[in-house]
């Protein structure tokens, strides 16, 4: 493939005419006469001083660091002069509040200056984890080749994470590989295709598609607290009958996650995985824009979760990177439960399920971000659960919370499935109850379709949360759980 030169990257993502250099010269290097040659050669051939650019521009009209690698200059490693510029470049966007943009395209650590190199890996990630601390984006763009310390460092650290494609990506190079283990490296595994397969990187991209994606999550991390003024609706009452809830969420025909995610006010932005090597199309991590305040989503979405595919463990350690991110960035957080249930396997037992849930009911309870939770359509036992604890719960029309789905509730209660419809209602499992139960903040009426309402009622939401300090909405949030009086139902 061709690989484009650091300034040809610069021209092709930034806004025309915006980048300004930060770089001092290289002072003086000492070495051998062999690695002053070529670092003369390198200089000579591409016209940079160092393996790396870094300045600012503006994407989309955004302001942005950024730290570029450069290829040509000997295969973009990285030595001591070149760590130092990438640290001061990233403790510069921090200080300046700037989102930063890295695309690393490196061999790894400069060979010629051994140990000495190898460990600056470890002082660039220390100024990354300070940026991310102070809550600004740190977007990464890997490309071919990314090997070696760099990818196993600031190469690895970003909030989202693209690749180019058809890109070399792995920790121990392939060549490296052959001469130490004496047989090649197996095929298509250090691929930028297939680290997204394994939920690693969150999309393989085009340069030229580059800029887009990382104007959308600056827009939405910039817009994280504007809003209009808060005017949330009163809480809209009903008398439904449980079982004809749970009957039309189960329509096939009924609007879902994509709906609402087509609602929002801005193109999602969507993140693949736990980055750790794990995926689950069961939920989906993205990040968009309701009313006018960005946001991190976690979204189950029904269609994906059939007879073969449930939702497993990993759907929830995704979650879980979801809070993180939404913490880093300081993003409100949205949860959307629909889902008939969590999986019933081996695998799943195995996988720690159970544990899972209980990690994200105490991320939920204990993050410090605004939280809204959305029970969209069918909410069914722990799966759903994982996602409910939120500053505001929003329950649409026809969605329901029950601790299994009411055949299986009635199987234990009345050993006879078919008796679902008088257990539902006995549980007070759908909306109107959820309301009245106080489980639910507000009923989110569909008459004018479910995901434009949902829409509006997040975004009133979140204007409202936003009146609120972090200590009061922890505070409250414990307290709407502690609170809950038990419904007995008259003999």
């Amino acid at each position: 493939m061709a690989r484009r030169t650091a300034r040809e990257l610069i021209a092709t993502v930034l806004d025309r005419r915006t980048f300004i250099g930060w770089d001092d010269l290289i002072g003086e290097v000492r070495g051998s006469e062999e690695y002053l040659a070529e670092l003369a050669a390198a200089r000579e051939a591409t016209g940079s001083d160092e393996s790396v650019l870094t300045g600012e521009g503006r994407v989309g009209g955004h302001r942005v660091a950024v730290i570029v690698g450069e290829f040509g200059f000997l295969g973009g490693s990285i030595g001591v002069a070149a760590a130092a510029r990438i640290s001061a470049a990233v403790r510069r966007a921090t200080a300046e509040g700037l989102p930063l943009l890295a695309a690393p395209v490196s061999g790894g650590t400069r060979m010629q200056e051994g140990t000495v190199a190898f460990v600056q890996m470890v002082t660039i990630s220390a100024a990354v984890s300070d940026h991310r601390k102070a809550g600004l984006p740190y977007l990464v763009y890997l490309r071919n080749p990314t090997t070696g310390g760099v990818f196993a460092s600031w190469g690895s650290l970003g909030h989202v994470t693209v690749a180019e494609p058809g890109a070399l990506i792995g920790f121990l190079g392939p060549r490296v590989y052959k001469a130490i283990h004496g047989t090649d490296f197996p095929p298509d595994v250090q691929t930028a295709e297939n680290l997204f397969e394994h939920g690693l990187v969150d999309a393989v991209l085009e340069p030229h598609h580059l800029a887009s994606l990382a104007a959308s999550v600056i827009e939405a991390w910039s817009s994280r607290s504007s809003g209009r003024d808060a005017s949330p609706d009163s809480p809209m009452a009903l008398e439904e009958d449980d079982w004809e809830v749970v009957a039309k969420s189960r329509q096939a025909s009924r609007p879902g996650l994509r709906s609402l995610l087509m609602s929002s006010t801005m193109r999602p932005v969507p993140l693949r995985g736990t980055g750790q090597g794990e995926s689950d199309p069961t939920l989906t991590l993205a990040i968009t824009r309701f009313g006018g305040r960005g946001v991190v989503l976690l979204g189950q979405d029904r269609r994906n979760q059939t007879g073969e595919v449930a939702l497993g463990p990993q759907a929830l350690r995704v979650a879980v990177r979801g809070i993180r991110l939404a913490e880093e960035l300081r993003l409100p957080l949205v949860t959307v439960i629909d889902t008939p249930g969590a999986a019933l396997s081996r695998a799943a037992e195995e996988g720690g399920l159970a544990g899972e849930i209980g990690r994200c009911l105490v991320a939920l309870l204990d993050s410090p971000v605004p939280t809204v939770s959305v029970i969209l359509g069918q909410g069914t036992g722990g799966a759903a659960l994982a996602l409910l604890p939120a500053d505001r719960i929003l329950v649409a029309e026809n969605g329901w919370l029950s601790p299994l789905p009411p055949e299986g509730a009635s199987a234990i209660v009345h050993r006879d499935a078919s008796r679902a419809p008088e257990l539902a209602r006995s549980q007070r499992i759908g909306s109107a109850h959820l309301l009245a139960d106080g489980i639910a903040d507000e009923i989110v009426s569909e008459d004018a379709g479910l995901g434009p309402a949902v829409a509006e009622a997040i975004a009133r939401s979140l204007d409202a949360l936003a009146t609120e300090s972090p200590d009061e909405r922890l505070v409250r949030r414990r307290a709407r759980f502690a609170d809950l009086t038990p419904y007995v139902a008259p003999t």
